[in-house]
C-alpha cells in the first residue's frame, strides 16, 4: 500500500514539473492551426505527432492544456490520468490515437481560444520533450433563418409598410442586417440599427431590426431580410410577397337615388319646355285673330268715303292671311279713291 501511494505521488510530481516547465517554455514558432467547431458539437485539437521513432504509448506522456494552463487531457504511459484534468473538461474529451488528435465534446462559446499539446518521451534519464503544437479553436453558432414579421399593413394613402426582421441563437456577432425590396424593374435596400442581446450563460446573440419604407402599389413586390455574417456569407429569409393592388371600384349608387335624380331631370326639362312655349305664344298672335282684324278694316273702308291707309304691321314676325282677300280689298280701295 505504501508503495502504491509513493508511486501515485511520484506521478503527480512529475506532471506538475512538466506543467511548470511548459509554462516557462514559449509556444513553438510554427503558426497555430485553426479549427472550427459548432456550438454544442465536437471540436478537434490536433497534435500532428510524426512519431518517426515508432514509439509506443507506454513510452510517452501526452497532455493538452488551454490558454490558461488548465489541463484538458493526460495520457501517462498509455493510461488516462483524470486526476490531473481540470473539472470543466472532465468527461468532455476523447483521444484519437491514430491521428494524435484530442476531441472536445459539447463545445461552448467560452471554449474559444488557444490550445497546446505536449508529448514527452520517458527515458532512463527522465522525461524529454519531443513534440509540441498549438492550435486555435473557433466556436461558431448558426443563426436561425431571418424571419420577417409585419407590424402594420400599409395604408391606401401612404403605402408605407412597417416590419421587423429577427434572427436568434448565433455567434459571433453579425456584421449587418438589412431589408431588400425587389420589383420587376428595380431593387432597393433599407438599413436600420441592429438591436442585439447576448445571453450571459450561452453567450449567443439574438439580433433584430425594425424598418419602415414605401412600396409601389401598382406592381408585385418581394421582400427579403438579409443577415450578413461575413463579407461573403449572408443568410436570407424566406421571401415575403405583396401583390399589386387592384383598382378600387366606385361604390354602386343606390336605386332610390337614381329614381330621384331621374325625376328631378324630368321636372326640370318639362319646366323649361313649358316656359319656352309660353314665351312663343305671347310673341306671335294667332292667324284667326289677325284675319278678323283685316276684315273689319275692309268693311270700314267701304262705308266711309275717306281714304284709309292700311298700315304695315310693325312686327316683322306677323303672318299675312288670305292673300287673295287682301289683294281684292286693295283694288277696291284704289277704285274708291279715284
Amino acid at each position: 500500500m505504501r508503495f502504491k501511494c509513493t508511486m501515485g505521488l511520484r506521478n503527480t510530481l512529475i506532471v506538475m514539473a512538466l506543467l511548470l516547465s511548459v509554462s516557462t517554455v514559449p509556444f513553438s514558432g510554427a503558426a497555430s492551426l485553426k479549427s472550427h467547431a459548432f456550438f454544442n458539437e465536437t471540436g478537434e485539437l490536433p497534435c500532428h505527432f510524426p512519431n518517426t521513432q515508432n514509439l509506443s504509448l507506454d513510452e510517452l506522456v501526452i497532455f493538452w492544456q488551454d490558454q490558461n494552463k488548465l489541463v484538458l487531457y493526460e495520457l501517462f504511459k498509455g493510461q488516462e490520468k483524470p486526476n490531473n484534468v481540470n473539472p470543466k473538461y472532465i468527461g468532455r474529451t476523447s483521444f484519437d490515437q491514430d491521428s494524435w488528435t484530442l476531441r472536445l465534446h459539447n463545445v461552448q462559446i467560452k471554449d474559444t481560444g488557444s490550445y497546446q499539446c505536449f508529448i514527452h518521451h520517458r527515458r532512463s534519464q527522465g522525461l524529454v520533450s519531443i513534440h509540441q503544437m498549438s492550435s486555435d479553436l473557433i466556436v461558431l453558432a448558426n443563426f436561425s433563418q431571418p424571419e420577417i414579421r409585419l407590424i402594420a399593413n400599409q395604408t391606401e394613402k401612404s403605402n408605407i409598410i412597417n416590419l421587423t426582421c429577427s434572427s436568434i441563437q448565433g455567434y459571433p456577432e453579425p456584421q449587418r442586417m438589412y431589408v431588400s425590396l425587389n420589383t420587376t424593374n428595380s431593387s432597393s435596400t433599407y438599413d436600420a440599427v441592429m438591436k442585439k442581446s447576448q445571453s450571459n450563460i450561452t453567450e449567443l446573440y439574438n439580433v433584430s431590426i425594425s424598418v419602415s419604407f414605401p412600396i409601389p402599389p401598382e406592381t408585385n413586390v418581394t421582400i427579403f431580410c438579409a443577415l450578413q455574417l461575413e463579407p461573403t456569407k449572408i443568410i436570407l429569409s424566406q421571401p415575403y410577397n405583396i401583390d399589386a393592388k387592384s383598382p378600387v371600384p366606385s361604390p354602386p349608387v343606390p336605386d332610390h337615388i337614381l329614381w330621384i335624380a331621374a325625376l328631378l331631370v324630368t321636372v326640370v326639362v318639362s319646366g323649361m319646355v313649358f316656359l319656352t312655349l309660353k314665351k312663343r305664344k305671347k310673341k306671335q298672335p294667332g292667324p284667326s285673330n289677325e284675319c278678323e282684324i283685316i276684315k273689319v278694316e275692309e268693311k270700314e273702308s267701304e262705308q266711309t268715303a275717306k281714304r284709309v291707309e292700311l298700315q304695315e304691321p310693325e312686327r316683322s314676325d306677323e303672318v299675312q292671311c288670305d292673300v287673295n282677300m287682301s289683294k281684292t280689298a286693295s283694288d277696291n280701295k284704289s277704285a274708291t279713291d279715284f
